[in-house]
């Protein structure tokens, strides 16, 4: 199958294009916002190719992730609306830019998604995450904290930035991602952009993964954690009570909760390992490649056909 897909995401991308289908991604010269063709810091194999939009005529389906992209798409082809993300504003009753619409489906990446968002009459599923299984594997040899996030200045609250210097209090704590390098603070560390198997090698270091989200869908960063073999501690929000079972980590709503057992796994490596394995096995197992495409296959299957 021919899919026309717009490279927004790449992590989700990096997974969805390991498929076994053609995939034809966007690119114009500047590589903005709808032109960024393939991926540059990811892995990427060579069914995933770039053209410019106006080349790609012989799609068979189309992924679409922001509204804007639904007037690019050519009208014969069948439509699915990857949702990544939780609602905004008046959560209960945030209305889904894409509600009430006999054209297209809504494929959610969680089931907090699809509980939080109202769409009204469109039809909807879910299609948890999978990913690529990283190579690196947990060592814990650094008494640190790891996070992954992107843009945690502009996003403050959102990505839990405020907590950053509590938690450096008990251990120097790096920090991953785009738009990291004018954090400050004391005993904290950024690392800006990394590429994605040198960021996997770095924080398979430190000794537990940090996750302050407090309004996010699920971030892969935090699956790819769990697969390498890192404890949790993070914040019982949104999907993450789902995704982390309490053999795998610590959450909590109470930060005091999770200040504890960030100095509690510090001090004690072998606890941290037995979360850490249990981490890796539920995560392997949940959120695998192998499950994740094959629940695409069927849905892109289902649509290509139902279109005809």
């Amino acid at each position: 199958m021919n899919i026309l897909l717009w490279h927004v995401h790449g992590s989700w991308t990096t997974a969805f294009v390991q498929g076994k289908h053609r995939y034809l991604i966007p690119v114009n010269p500047q590589r903005d916002a709808f032109g960024r063709g393939r991926a540059r810091t990811y892995d990427w194999p060579a069914n995933a190719e770039e053209r410019p939009l106006a080349e790609i005529r012989d799609a068979d389906v189309a992924i679409v992730q922001r509204p804007e992209e639904i007037s690019l798409v050519p009208r014969h082809l069948p439509v699915i609306y990857v949702e990544h993300n939780t609602p905004q504003g008046h959560v209960p009753v945030t209305r889904h830019p894409m509600a009430d619409r006999d054209d297209l489906v809504i494929a959610h990446v969680t089931h907090f998604n699809e509980l939080f968002w109202d769409t009204g009459g469109t039809r909807t599923t879910v299609i948890e995450h999978g990913i690529v299984e990283p190579a690196a594997r947990w060592t814990g040899e650094h008494q640190r904290l790891a996070v992954v996030t992107n843009e945690p200045i502009r996003r403050g609250r959102v990505t839990g930035t405020d907590l950053y210097g509590r938690f450096a209090e008990v251990a120097p704590l790096d920090v991953f991602g785009m738009g990291v390098a004018g954090l400050a603070g004391p005993r904290i560390t950024a690392y800006e952009d990394p590429p994605q198997r040198r960021m996997h090698d770095l924080v398979a270091r430190r000794r537990a993964y940090l996750h302050l989200c407090r309004w996010t869908s699920l971030g892969l960063s935090l699956i790819e954690a769990m697969q390498i073999g890192m404890p949790v501690l993070g914040l019982a929000t949104t999907e993450a009570v789902e995704a982390v079972p309490p053999d795998a980590g610590v959450l909590s709503t109470r930060v005091g909760t999770l200040l504890e057992a960030a100095d509690w796994l510090l001090d004690d490596p072998d606890a941290a390992r037995r979360l850490g394995d249990r981490a890796r096995q539920v995560a392997l197992t949940r959120y695998s490649l192998d499950r994740f495409l094959a629940d695409w296959d069927r849905l892109l299957k289902e649509e290509r056909c139902g279109s005809r």
